[in-house]
């Protein structure tokens, strides 16, 4: 199967930053992921394992090119449950990347379906995100739990909930 384009860059500065190479230019990318600014996230996994997943809920680049870049390096080198990839890894590893549309409020759990919305739970200033159609979370309550973990909200505590689409490429 041929890799999108925004794979295919995210494949390509992964690459070029373990090899010590120059990265990408976001410019040469096309007319569409120039004039885009939306939030990424760059899923990494080797031989079917998560190995990396780093991204922004908001855009924090330019464009969608520079956010793919920034984000696929970060989650290749960054992630804090991984060492960064090696070099002898790049063969292995399958990527995705989320473009992330406009988060909106919802009023409870019943307002989500983990297959197609992704969910952000906050309380304060703690943040937890995890994206839609993800293996192993089967219900809109696994989805907010596993969130709430990721920013270490308590069970107790109150929070607020959005969701939000994305469009996942391979």
């Amino acid at each position: 199967m041929t890799e999108s384009e925004h794979v295919q860059l995210a494949r390509r500065a992964i690459e070029a930053y373990a090899l010590q190479e120059d990265l990408p230019n976001p410019d040469d990318a096309s007319p569409e992921l120039k004039s885009q600014r939306s939030g990424a996230f760059v899923s990494i996994k080797e031989h079917g394992a998560l190995r990396g997943c780093i991204g922004t809920i908001e855009p924090a680049s330019p464009n969608l090119a520079t956010e793919i870049i920034r984000n696929a390096i970060q989650a290749s080198t960054c992630d804090p449950r991984f060492e960064p990839i090696r070099v002898e890894e790049l063969a292995h590893l399958s990527i995705s990347v989320d473009v992330l549309h406009a988060a909106e409020p919802v009023a409870d759990v019943s307002e989500l379906d983990p297959q197609r919305y992704g969910v952000i739970v906050t309380c304060d200033m703690r943040r937890g995100l995890l994206l839609p159609s993800l293996e192993g979370v089967d219900t809109a309550r696994d989805q907010v739990a596993i969130a709430c973990q990721k920013a270490g909200i308590l069970a107790e505590e109150p929070f607020t909930l959005q969701r939000f689409k994305v469009d996942r490429f391979t």
